[in-house]
């Protein structure tokens, strides 16, 4: 297998590329993770199957073979491509039914699992436990060569019309999101669901952040963030506002006044459905308006 780094993820790359690790997740975990069972909801949505080709698939990337899941319709296609980019629970069974949503809307969505070398979050019990045991130690390079490794694999399937290209991704996938848009020049439009825009630089893992990568957005980015989030004050969200008007970047942020973190999440307490709703609504609109459809 050819492990050599795609061009376009250089701009991430630390000066010392990441090390090749084998993979500690070889398929997904079944339910949701072990840390949001205390507080899943009976709210939960569950999208049917009916119409729809999904399930696990296997994705060729830089050290073997890293689980995804992927839903479309049954049908020839080509059909218009999503990413989905996990949260940190990684890709459990709120991120599957936001795949089968997408399917439901046209799309081909694949989520791949952005942590299968670093470990198995669903199993950790805690926040804590997943931040300092898997999440800290993925590489923003490696997550940028994945996510092209998968556009690739869909484009392989024949099924994928890559050329029209999106991605979404929430929490530590909004982050995600923001960081791809600036690296592929052929995606089309992004979607960040309460993505962290400021922080420390920590080479190599993660050397920078939405902020720091706002001149070199390849595709326009729509910020669906929390007025009410602890995690992201509303003053960084003002610093991307500022700093996407001053480089002239056709990026928007829309910020629901006293929405928490995860309010799209339907399976957490967070969860709030008028604004889920609603940034539903805008993501199609925004991939409808930017070529994604």
């Amino acid at each position: 297998m050819n492990d050599t780094i795609h061009p376009e993820a250089q701009p991430f790359m630390p000066k010392q590329a990441y090390s090749r690790r084998e993979f500690v997740t070889t398929t997904l975990a079944t339910g949701f993770a072990l840390a949001v069972l205390p507080d899943a909801q009976a709210t939960v949505i569950n999208t049917p199957l009916d119409g729809l080709v999904a399930g696990e698939v296997k994705i060729p990337v830089a050290g073997g073979d890293m689980p995804a899941y992927r839903a479309m319709p049954d049908g020839a296609g080509p059909f218009p491509t999503v990413l989905v980019v996990q949260e940190i629970f990684g890709v459990h069974e709120h991120i599957r039914d936001v795949c089968r949503r997408f399917a439901k809307a046209g799309y081909l969505a694949v989520a791949p699992e952005l942590y299968a070398r670093q470990g198995d979050v669903s199993k950790l019990p805690d926040v804590k436990s997943i931040v300092d045991t898997v999440v800290s130690k993925v590489p923003d390079a490696q997550v940028m060569d994945d996510l092209d490794k998968t556009v690739a694999w869909a484009k392989g399937t024949g099924k994928a019309a890559t050329d029209k290209l999106g991605v979404t991704g929430f929490c530590w996938g909004g982050r995600i999101t923001w960081l791809y848009a600036a690296h592929n020049p052929k995606l089309k439009a992004g979607v960040a669901w309460y993505g962290r825009l400021v922080g420390e630089a920590k080479p190599p893992i993660t050397p920078r952040h939405p902020l720091d990568v706002v001149a070199e957005l390849k595709a326009p980015v729509l910020g669906l963030y929390g007025g009410a989030d602890n995690g992201i004050p509303n003053d960084t969200v003002e610093q991307m506002r500022a700093a996407l008007k001053t480089a002239g970047k056709p990026s928007e942020i829309v910020l629901y006044p006293d929405m928490p973190h995860g309010f799209h999440a339907d399976y957490r307490p967070t969860y709030r459905k008028e604004a889920a709703d609603d940034g539903w609504k805008r993501l199609l609109a925004w991939f409808k308006q930017h070529g994604v459809n």
